[in-house]
């Protein structure tokens, strides 16, 4: 036989092995993937609140956006997780949350933790019968997740939350539970922890310094409070913080190839509730991919600035308008040194929510010249939102327009679009105070003797001073300050949507970055406690 008809049966026969694995590792594939199909657990979508933040608009058909995903860890002891938990099965709670903002160019991305004590209002939430709840005002965070009584939770709920206190749109939400945790730290090997101190408590024993943990270990780690540091619930946020960044690095050493993503996959998805929008191994898997050319030094974690309530002793206030500052950049996709990715128009969203597209959205028409009677029509400013001060500067915007009947209602809170509601005879002057509140929506109240417009989280104040007030420390190293965003300028333009800057953006969240945060490329035993 001729050396070249020897070389052709080689490369047949190359090919022909090639092919063989081809349609192995694919039919291995397809069954892999349908086997991750079945494991996946979905919450309904019905349950999300229909009236949500805008959705990111692209700068061209096809690009990217920037996508939140909510990241709860549940304390379910359902479906088998009291082995690991202890305890019995009962209702589902959730101590963990972070907000994963991923930014349009797939190339940053920052984590917010919300603590779980801080006093929120939990809008209405939908029921197991159906029904919905009233929303309920100064609640913990955490028991937005309890609504209803389920032993696996309410994640559907603690979006709507998160989306009411954030004015972010949650594009993704992802429940992990103790099985998940010890079945994800096995897949990987491990993940490297720095524990601050020695532990001996509540039947964990921990070494001080760098170790390796997985499995049921990981979970008491991520679980406890005391025994760490100064036995806070900051103090284990700070903790978990460290964790996922360990977990990222560990993933990325190892890859985002299929060998590597699946059988981490097969451990999550057997202890993981997801969306609908991620209900398949395909999505979840697609997903992960999209993510890996986000570097450790460009994933951040942040702890939502905060302060002991002064309502409540042991619960927490979020501290604004430090944390608006912080929504807001998340918002118009910007870093939190104040750098836009470049990728979304200025102003991050554009437009309402198609679930706010009621007709009464279009522009406002011209500012008319009003008779003294219109100007002496009672207007009622509501604060829908809960934020100190809030319906005192829409009031001043409004009165500055020569309108003297003007008063304070009474606060409500978690609306997220600025309402105008008049009664017809009044359609002129709701017209002219919609020139004063850019997008937002009219409506008629036949009966309702006046205006009432009830602010949202689309309306921001312009300070009205450049010269910030002293501030005075609060915990977490972020000082809170009344009036003015700590930093180089207003927050945004009266009552502009999603907030185009009308001055530079602060250098970055207040308090500083190196106080309230760490990248995932930080020194795993550096800033682990708190007090």
């Amino acid at each position: 036989m001729s050396g070249s008809s020897r070389r052709r049966r080689v490369i047949r026969t190359v090919i022909g092995l090639a092919a063989v694995l081809v349609l192995t590792v694919a039919g291995a594939g397809a069954w892999f993937y349908h086997r991750l199909d079945t494991n996946i657990s979905t919450f309904d979508a019905g349950g999300v609140a229909t009236e949500r933040p805008p959705a990111p608009v692209p700068t061209a058909p096809g690009a990217s956006v920037p996508v939140n995903v909510l990241l709860l860890g549940s304390d379910t002891r359902n479906d088998g997780n009291d082995d690991l938990g202890g305890g019995d099965v009962g209702v589902g709670h959730s101590d963990t949350a972070i907000l994963l903002h991923i930014y349009a160019d797939r190339k940053h991305a920052v984590g917010v933790s919300i603590p779980r004590d801080t006093l929120v209002t939990v809008p209405s939430c939908r029921l197991p019968s159906g029904d919905w709840t009233k929303p309920r005002t100064n609640q913990m965070f955490n028991e937005a997740f309890t609504v209803g009584d389920s032993p696996k939770g309410n994640p559907a709920c603690t979006q709507n939350t998160v989306e009411a206190l954030s004015g972010l749109r949650i594009d993704h939400t992802i429940v992990v539970d103790f099985k998940g945790v010890a079945a994800m730290t096995d897949a990987i090997n491990g993940v490297e922890v720095c524990v601050p101190n020695d532990v001996n408590s509540h039947n964990i024993k921990l070494r001080k310094g760098l170790q390796k943990i997985a499995g049921q270990p990981a979970v008491d780690y991520l679980r406890a409070r005391y025994g760490f540091g100064d036995n806070s619930d900051i103090g284990r946020m700070k903790r978990q913080q460290a964790f996922l960044s360990a977990m990222i690095r560990k993933i990325q050493s190892q890859g985002f190839s299929l060998p590597t993503l699946l059988p981490l996959a097969d451990a999550a998805t057997r202890s993981l509730t997801v969306d609908e929008g991620l209900g398949t191994a395909m999505k979840l898997v697609d997903f992960a991919q999209s993510l890996q050319q986000i570097k450790l030094s460009d994933i951040t974690f942040v702890t939502a600035p905060w302060q002991f309530s002064t309502v409540q002793k042991g619960r927490v206030d979020l501290v604004h308008p430090d944390v608006d500052t912080l929504w807001r950049l998340l918002r118009e996709d910007r870093t939190l040194d104040g750098q836009s990715t470049g990728l979304l128009p200025e102003g991050g969203t554009a437009g309402p929510s198609p679930a706010a597209t009621d007709g009464a959205a279009t522009p406002a028409p011209a500012a008319t010249p009003l008779s003294p009677e219109q100007l002496a029509t009672t207007i009622t400013v509501v604060n829908g939102v809960g934020t100190d001060g809030l319906a005192g500067a829409g009031s001043a915007v409004i009165r500055a327009q020569g309108f003297t009947n003007v008063s304070l209602g009474a606060t409500t809170g978690g609306r997220l679009r600025t309402e105008i509601a008049y009664d017809p005879p009044f359609k002129a002057v709701a017209d002219q105070l919609a020139t004063l509140f850019p997008g937002a929506r009219t409506t008629v109240e036949p009966g309702s003797e006046g205006v009432t417009v009830t602010l949202g989280r689309d309306y921001r104040p312009v300070p009205q001073t450049a010269t910030a007030p002293a501030s005075r420390p609060v915990p977490g190293g972020t000082p809170a300050a009344v009036g003015v965003a700590l930093g180089a300028g207003a927050p945004t333009a009266v009552g502009t949507p999603g907030g185009a800057p009308t001055a530079p953006l602060p250098t970055g969240v207040p308090g500083g970055i190196a106080e309230n945060s760490r990248t995932a490329d930080s020194d795993p035993c550096a800033n682990l406690t708190f007090g």
